[in-house]
Order: C-alpha cells, then sequence, then structure tokens
C-alpha cells in the first residue's frame, strides 16, 4: 500500500529556499571582464586553455585565484581542470587565495649540467642580495642555450655567459624580451629559390611516390631522439584514412640540446618549407607548430615569418597552420605528452597502442615530426637520397647536427659526418679541450644518454651505435667533462632533473627518480638497491623519461666505479 509522506518541519524553520548561484567558488565579475577583454575574439575551445593562460601570465605577471575561476566560466571548463592545468606548468605563477603574488620580475638561473660546471651555482648563491627583494632569482632546468653557459634569463631575455654584474645590467636597462635578428626572412629566402620546390610539387612536376621514395633511399631518421625512419613514417600516415594532422616538435628540453634554436634563429623558412611538403606528400591540412616558451625571440620571429606566408602565400589551399606554445614541462618534448599539450591538458603520456600515427592530435592520424628532421627536407629532394648517404664516418651514413656543451674551446652546433667519435668532435670541430683541461668524460645524447670515460672515445656517434654500451645518441646532445669534473656530480644534476621534471603520472618513475636522487646523494652509494630500482623503472614507466632516466647513475657504477671507493 503506497502512502504519501509528507515532511515534518520543525517550528520556526522554513524550507530551504532555491540556491541563487551554483555551487564552489563565485566568479568575480571584474576578473571576469578582464580575461574577456585579454581573449577578444579568440576562440573558447578547450585545445585553447594554455594559450589562454600564457595571456593571462603575460599581462599580470601571475594568475590569481580569481582570473583561473573567470577563466573557467568564460571557456565553459571545470575549475578544477582549469587549475590542474596551471599547476602543471613551470612558466605559470598560480597564486593561491591568501598568498602574495611573486615579484613583478623574475631571474632563471639556468641549473642544467653545462651550465652548473660554468658557475651556475655562484650566480643563483650572489644574484639575490645583488637584485634585491623586488626580483626573484629562481633556478631553472635547461633553456636550450648550453652553448653559452652559464645563461641567465631576465624575464624573457636569455643572458649569455652570464655573470652578475651583466645579469645586474640587464636588469636596470629593463631589457626583459628578446626578438630575433639578422635571419633569413621570407623575402630573401624566396629570392634564393626558396619555395620553388613546394611549388614544383603542387604543380605535379614531383610525384608523391617519388618524393616519399627518395626520403626513404635518404635513410633520414628522426632527429628528435627516437630516430624513427622519416619516409617510412610518411608512408604510413599516408595509408591513414583522413583528415590527417601535422604535429611539429620544438621543445628541445632535453639538456645538452639546442640545435633547433640554432637552425631557427637563422632560416626559418628552410624549416616551413620541409614541413609543407611533408603535409603534402602525406594530405594534410592543418599543422600544430609546438615551441617551447623558452624560445621567446624565436616566437616572435616565427609569428612574423607565419603571417606573411599567409598573406603572400607561396600556394594555393596552403594548409592552416597553429602556433602553440609550452609552458616549461621537458615530459612535452615526448610525442603524445605533446599532442595532450596542444589540446590544452597536462603534458602526460598516453599509452600505445594506439600510436600517433593513428590516434594522435584531436582522434586523428598525426604526422609527428622534430624541426631538424623537416629543416633537412628541401636539400635531400634537391640533392637527392644519395648525396646525404654519401657523408658518414667509421660506417656510418649521413649528416648530424651534434649540440656540443661543456669543456671545450668552442661549443656549439656542429654538422658533421654521422659516426664520427668524440676524440674526433673535439679535435676537429671544437677547437680542442679548454686550456687546462683533460678530457675525462662525455654524454653522447643529453642528459638520459649515458655517460662514458674518455678512454671509451673512439665509438662512432650515431644511432644504434652506443647501445651495447648502455647508451644512446639521442638528440645528438653532447656534452664534454674534463678532469675538473666527476661523473658522481654529473649523476646527480641529471636526477634531480629527472626528478623535478617527471610527469607524475606512474609511480616507477615519480617515485623512482626522487629515491634514486636521495641515494646517490648518500655518501655511499646501496648499488643494490639502486640496480632494482633502476631494472624497475625501465620495466615499469609508462614512457622514456622513466625508462631512461637510471642511465646516468648506471654508467657511473659500471664506468666509473673509482669514485665510489
Amino acid at each position: 500500500m503506497n502512502q504519501k509522506i509528507i515532511p515534518i518541519v520543525a517550528p520556526g524553520v522554513t524550507k530551504e529556499r532555491k540556491r541563487q548561484a551554483p555551487k564552489g567558488r563565485r566568479v568575480d565579475p571584474a576578473a571576469l571582464a578582464e580575461v574577456q577583454a585579454l581573449l577578444g575574439t579568440e576562440s573558447r575551445q578547450a585545445d585553447m586553455l594554455i594559450e589562454h593562460l600564457h595571456k593571462i601570465q603575460d599581462k599580470f605577471g601571475h594568475l590569481s585565484a580569481a582570473h583561473l575561476r573567470a577563466l573557467s566560466e568564460e571557456m565553459k571548463l571545470p575549475q578544477a581542470h582549469v587549475y590542474e592545468v596551471a599547476t602543471f606548468y613551470h612558466h605559470f605563477d598560480v597564486v593561491k587565495e591568501g598568498e602574495n603574488a611573486p615579484e613583478a620580475l623574475t631571474v632563471r638561473v639556468c641549473e642544467s649540467l653545462s651550465c652548473d660546471i660554468a658557475g651556475a651555482k655562484d650566480l643563483l648563491t650572489r644574484l639575490p642580495a645583488i637584485l634585491g627583494k623586488e626580483v626573484r632569482v629562481i633556478a631553472a632546468p635547461c633553456v636550450g642555450r648550453c652553448e653559452q653557459a652559464p645563461v641567465a634569463v631576465v624575464g624573457q631575455n636569455p643572458v649569455a655567459k652570464a655573470t652578475c654584474e651583466s645579469v645586474a645590467a640587464k636588469v636596470k636597462a629593463n631589457e626583459t624580451t628578446h626578438v630575433e635578428k639578422d635571419i633569413i626572412d621570407y623575402a630573401a629566402y624566396q629570392k634564393d629559390g626558396g619555395y620553388q620546390l613546394l611549388k614544383n610539387c603542387i604543380s605535379g612536376q614531383r610525384d608523391v611516390e617519388a618524393v616519399i621514395k627518395t626520403m626513404e633511399d635518404s635513410g633520414l631518421r628522426g632527429l628528435g631522439g627516437a630516430g624513427f625512419p622519416a619516409g617510412r613514417k610518411w608512408r604510413i600516415v599516408r595509408g591513414e584514412a583522413g583528415p590527417r594532422l601535422m604535429a611539429v616538435n620544438i621543445d628541445e628540453g632535453e639538456p645538452g640540446t639546442f640545435k633547433d634554436r640554432y637552425y631557427l634563429e637563422r632560416d626559418p623558412h628552410r624549416f616551413l618549407e620541409g614541413m609543407l611538403i611533408a603535409a603534402w606528400a602525406v594530405g594534410i591540412e592543418t599543422i600544430y607548430i609546438y615551441l617551447r616558451d623558452e624560445y621567446h625571440g624565436c616566437r616572435a620571429m616565427l609569428e612574423a615569418e607565419v603571417a606573411k606566408l599567409r598573406a603572400n602565400p607561396p600556394i594555393s589551399n596552403m594548409p592552416e597552420i597553429h602556433l602553440r606554445r609550452g609552458a616549461g614541462a621537458y615530459i612535452c618534448g615526448e610525442e603524445s605528452a605533446m599532442i595532450e599539450s596542444i589540446e590544452g591538458k597536462r603534458g602526460m603520456p598516453r599509452l600505445r597502442p594506439p600510436y600517433v600515427a593513428q590516434v594522435g592530435l584531436f582522434g586523428r592520424p598525426t604526422l609527428e615530426h622534430n624541426f631538424e628532421t623537416l629543416y633537412w627536407v628541401r636539400e635531400i629532394l634537391e640533392k637527392g637520397g644519395e648525396w646525404f648517404t654519401s657523408h658518414g664516418r667509421n660506417g656510418r651514413k649521413g649528416l648530424r647536427s651534434y649540440s656540443v656543451s661543456g669543456r671545450v674551446k668552442n661549443p656549439g652546433v656542429k654538422l658533421a659526418p654521422a659516426g664520427v667519435t668524440i676524440q674526433e668532435l673535439i679535435d676537429e670541430y671544437c677547437g680542442g679541450m679548454l686550456d687546462g683541461h683533460k678530457l675525462y668524460a662525455y654524454l653522447p645524447g643529453g642528459a638520459s644518454g649515458g655517460i662514458l670515460p674518455a678512454t671509451m672515445n673512439d665509438i662512432p656517434l650515431d644511432f644504434d651505435t652506443l647501445q651495447p654500451y648502455g647508451c644512446f645518441i639521442g638528440s645528438a646532445a653532447v656534452m664534454v667533462l674534463s678532469d675538473k669534473d666527476t661523473a658522481v656530480d654529473a649523476a646527480r644534476n641529471l636526477m634531480h632533473f629527472f626528478k623535478d621534471e617527471s610527469c607524475g603520472q606512474c609511480t616507477p618513475c615519480r617515485v623512482g627518480t626522487a629515491k634514486a636522487y636521495d641515494l646517490i646523494n648518500q655518501p655511499k652509494w646501496d648499488l643494490a638497491l639502486l640496480e632494482d630500482l633502476s631494472t624497475v623503472m625501465r620495466d615499469a614507466s609508462i614512457c622514456g623519461l622513466g625508462q631512461a632516466a637510471p642511465n646516468p647513475i648506471d654508467c657511473v657504477v659500471k664506468y666509473f666505479p673509482q669514485e665510489l671507493a
């Protein structure tokens, strides 16, 4: 028998009135108006979240709780999502309720290995007192200028070979932004025959199959670190159902790597033409370029040059080009983490399969390439695959751009035959070791590529040649250590970097990097525990960060036992 239930209300108590506003933190009308003015007519789609966070950070110097709530309201996103994305990236200063905003100016001092051995610790110690309380001085991971070590960044203006005096002068002069100059611009590039190859492709003078075959014959492999054959990747993505997208990775955050920045600062259209040819060959109409936030001058320059392309396109039906800005997260150099970031999310690597070529950006088949890989496309297609393979040394084929830093006389990007040894690279391309320094050790592939002793100076530096020694070439970031340095100190610096840069998604990497860092900072290393930890991290981490993070430690144990005695 159904009975109607009548609620009993105590005397003097009225029924709860209908809620006048949604649950949660209220949106401040003034903050909302400021956010709306900043965003203007730009899209409020979810993938624009990081771009819009940058606008607020650039305008106010931080991200207040009021502005985050307003942005959430304006983009129709959950406040939790906006907050978790903002707090994931290093370059966003999130200020909670009741907290004070950071100083108006921030000076970042790079503490990566090359800058560390060049005097970064001294800068970090002395600068706060010199610059005063109005300037915030913080340590930063690699800023991609290792050949200029030590480097400080005043606002968004890098100071090469920084001293306390030069940084203070930059602050006093209020020089906080940097714009690239003396590049080969659109007009100069076209005058020298630029974009003619692209026009030939579009007009039918070049056949898609022949172009992809030339790329395959060249043996060009991805130059961001993974080394997957470029021509084969084009063929795979072309075989997927459209629409297809392209994502270009210029987020070279690996300590010791700066080759992409070096070429971008000088000849941006050579890369852009290679990118557009790849888009034509694969059948792509929309391209996303992901550029690390540390390259402020490059971003301003690239925006200007892409605008010239749009205004006076070399071809009809040119693909849409979107330039996206990183926010300080090394993990976004991993292709799937970069794609997550482009979509406006935390840069966390995806589980695979499916692979990016099948299900990538916005769920579509995606051609993902590193900057330098596309930079070589024009020259390879003009000169032929055989031209590229005609170079090489010690049984290897091709050319490599080695980013060389550390204790050499002439650091920088060295275009050399693939397979050159560290000794040949130092003697023939870098002017030898610094006076008073003797080669002691070297890192052939950046922070995660391992450490080798000077006695192993005859190994060809190329793909597949270093794995037998527990190392790899990666993006060819070569850091040179001398007898003034120790491999133990290098490993500690690198593991500190990995600990800070772990995205935290998987336990083996999140906990393993922190635990490993604590263990190697002990006076005596627990070798059995470190070996066990290394095995777990390699076997169980989701992506290459956790899998490769133990490399420096394993190399110290294997090749530098005298330092642990």
